[in-house]
């Protein structure tokens, strides 16, 4: 399918201004990163704990930060998924030592804020300390249940209220419902037991020294990619166009980590794992070019290089609207509806998208052209000046397939 069909647009021509905007948003970027000493790590990197809790009703985010951030010390970070009644909260934590009690703690500062004292809270809990809670006030409310019946009769209410309310129960009258549950049961539980405004959904946590790791590992794993992807650019085409791929790939990866550190977002292990598409997408699109090029040095062996190299860009020109296009629709889709946990992922996505297609042609293109109109003077024995890098032209013995 082609959207556009025979163009001749001047891309080439207009390739100075993209390459001050890009050398703009790389110094920019580079100067926030210098100011801000590095990028603002997730607790992925850190190291800390992530724990998802879901309320009720709105959450009360500041009262939240509040409560934890006087008896927790280090950055607290309290955020409130997008279209839900989620907030994800984040500690740092220096000490490995410190996790295991860091998570029990927060869990008691929250239950302290919002539950109910001396009473044991059943959103909280699993099945087994709801048997050990409900077995004697049951004998006492005359209700003869085997231990085996309480242990079931505490597990149901559970599956309930995972399964059925999401893990969340707002009344004990909600437990009607629940099979093998009956009314003197629930009324036990109402003197006995309590229902905190909130659940914890899940827990995380990662050590300092992990988090160093995964640093190391994640530029390491970026670095292999670049690498591996010259090696294999050097050998199908020639060593110039690896070379000119790999710059634009880093640029793209430069100038979206810089907006990153602009706009003050965190990179966690997602927005790595985006970054690393981001490679491969923006590497795939520049080999598309780069062989449309090939293709027609041997087909137009009379053009001039940067002719040629601009009629490339316009025939693969369709390509790229459809694949770029396409992309960007998920993507900025995910980044408005997807909610703050995706938010990271999805950011790197649409910069890294916008950013990569047009390195692809007003980064990695001008640099074979410059390449080329540089030995082709150097050939002649004219100095590489702007008059002979502007009136140059070369045609390129290109590798067989």
């Amino acid at each position: 399918m082609e959207i556009f069909k025979n163009t001749n647009f001047d891309f080439l021509g207009k390739k100075w201004p993209f390459i001050i905007l890009s050398l703009i948003l790389t110094a920019i970027g580079l100067i926030s990163l210098a100011v801000k000493g590095g990028p603002r790590y997730g607790i992925d990197f850190r190291g800390g704990a992530l724990m998802y809790v879901l309320f009720n009703q709105n959450p009360p985010v500041d009262k939240i930060r509040s409560v934890l951030s006087a008896q927790i010390p280090g950055e607290i970070s309290v955020v409130n998924v997008s279209g839900s009644n989620e907030v994800i909260i984040g500690t740092e934590i220096q000490e490995e030592k410190s996790l295991n009690a860091n998570r029990q703690k927060m869990v008691d500062l929250l239950e302290n804020a919002f539950g109910t004292p001396g009473k044991l809270d059943v959103n909280n809990s699993g099945a087994s300390a709801l048997a050990e809670r409900l077995r004697d006030p049951l004998q006492r409310a005359g209700v003869a249940l085997s231990e085996q019946q309480v242990q079931d009769l505490a597990k149901a209410v559970m599956d309930f209220k995972n399964g059925q309310r999401s893990g969340l129960l707002r009344s004990f009258d909600e437990l009607s419902g629940a099979a093998g549950v009956t009314g003197q049961a629930i009324s036990v539980m109402k003197q006995e037991c309590a229902l905190s405004p909130f659940t914890i959904r899940q827990t995380e946590v990662v050590g300092p020294r992990v988090g160093k790791e995964l640093q190391s590992t994640a530029v390491l794993a970026t670095l292999y990619a670049l690498g591996g992807m010259l090696v294999y650019i050097a050998f199908r085409f020639e060593w110039i166009y690896g070379l000119a791929a790999v710059i634009a790939v880093f640029h793209d990866t430069i100038i979206t980590i810089g907006l990153f550190s602009i706009f003050n977002k965190e990179i966690s292990l997602t927005v790595v794992a985006a970054l690393l598409t981001l490679v491969g997408y923006s590497m795939n699109d520049t080999i598309v070019t780069f062989d449309r090029i090939r293709e027609n040095l041997k087909l137009m062996r009379r053009e001039k290089f940067e002719p040629l190299v601009n009629i490339s860009i316009n025939q693969t020109l369709s390509r790229t609207i459809l694949t770029s296009g396409l992309t960007f629709l998920t993507a900025i889709s995910l980044f408005l509806f997807g909610g703050q946990v995706l938010n990271g992922f999805a950011f790197a996505l649409v910069v890294g998208i916008i950013v990569g297609t047009y390195s692809s042609i007003f980064i990695a293109s001008p640099i074979l052209i410059f390449w080329q109109n540089f030995m082709e003077a150097r050939k002649k024995g004219a100095p590489a000046g702007p008059a002979a890098v502007k009136e140059a032209g070369a045609k390129k013995v290109v590798k067989s397939r």
